[in-house]
């Protein structure tokens, strides 16, 4: 008859170590629908007209293998300015870029409808919220001169 031997840790501190991996939370799962990248300071000056609040924008892919609906997903700057999807779905493997000023939304693009930028040069930080508020990832940045973020 063999005999096995448990790995019993020999000291207290092997014995909190594996009290602590048995109680840690698991890992959380990533989200379906990620941040790819940020442009939070589009090219030239800042003056404000439409194009150059359009060349500001984010972009989110569906990295999962089904389609998912947003509706009623939010991204959020720290300040509090809030997109929020209205009826749309992004399909398996496809990205959407959302620009901060006005234009006609499109399965490529979304237009957030603002008449001036959102995302601050100095620093930021984008949080996605599913429609019940579940927070679903995050991308952040300081200024680093060049202007765009690959999350």
């Amino acid at each position: 008859m063999k005999i096995r031997h448990a790995l019993i840790p020999a000291t207290a501190a092997g014995a909190a170590a594996v009290l602590a991996l048995t109680l840690a939370a698991p890992a959380q799962a990533a989200s379906a629908v990620q941040f790819r990248y940020f442009r939070y300071d589009s090219p030239g000056s800042d003056r404000g007209g439409n194009s150059s609040v359009n060349a500001e924008y984010f972009t989110l892919k569906n990295v999962s293998s089904r389609s998912v609906s947003l509706k009623g997903y939010t991204v959020k700057d720290k300040t509090g300015y809030k997109y929020t999807f209205g009826t749309f779905t992004l399909k398996s493997g496809k990205s959407v870029r959302v620009h901060t000023g006005k234009g006609t939304n499109k399965s490529t693009d979304r237009y957030w409808g603002r008449s001036w930028y959102v995302w601050n040069n100095s620093g930021d930080k984008a949080t996605l919220r599913s429609a019940s508020g579940s927070s679903l990832d995050t991308c952040s940045w300081s200024r680093t001169g060049s202007g765009y973020k690959n999350c």
